[in-house]
């Protein structure tokens, strides 16, 4: 019995240790580009098993950052399903963007807003880039990405990052 209360002694201490010890790692972030993404009429399935879904069609747009700049095509959509106290939505939003020297890259957006206490929305756009293209670097990273409002742009505005 003394050797199992020594031994839970010693896991509790290098668990709390663990716990408590600074990462050696920091993450950064490093600024990507600004879309701009025209929105549609919205319409919604109704309450769902699952919550209330909502559909956003997504009409265009443009985007530019220091590496990249061209526009956001017609025909993707933004897929949102809320809790039904409207506390939580879960996003994913899918689209093309074609660069302005021509090539052509998906983009799946996957998200959270919640309204519980502090208003919160992030998400993290995954980038499926052409490999012999000069955006290939888009496939090998992780991404997050943030809302700006602006009262002069109907749509959305969604700042993205490279976490470095």
């Amino acid at each position: 019995m003394k050797h199992v209360i020594i031994l839970s002694l010693i896991l509790l201490m290098s668990v709390t240790k663990v716990c408590a010890d600074t990462p050696s790692t920091t993450l950064e972030l490093e600024f990507v580009m600004k879309l701009r993404v025209t929105l549609g009429s919205v319409f919604t399935l109704g309450e769902t098993p699952k919550g209330r879904r909502t559909v956003i069609p997504i009409t265009g747009g443009t985007f530019e950052g220091p590496l990249l700049k061209g526009t956001i095509l017609s025909g993707g959509a933004d897929y949102q399903m809320a809790t039904l106290d409207g506390k939580h939505t879960s996003l994913e939003a899918i689209y093309t963007i074609k660069t302005d020297d021509g090539y052509y890259i998906h983009v799946r957006n996957r998200g959270i807003i919640s309204n519980r206490q502090e208003p919160y929305f992030r998400a993290a756009p995954q980038f499926e880039a052409p490999e012999d293209s000069p955006y290939a670097w888009l496939n090998e990273a992780i991404f997050v990405c943030a809302p700006e409002f602006s009262e002069l742009f109907k749509g959305i505005v969604l700042n993205v990052w490279k976490v470095k």
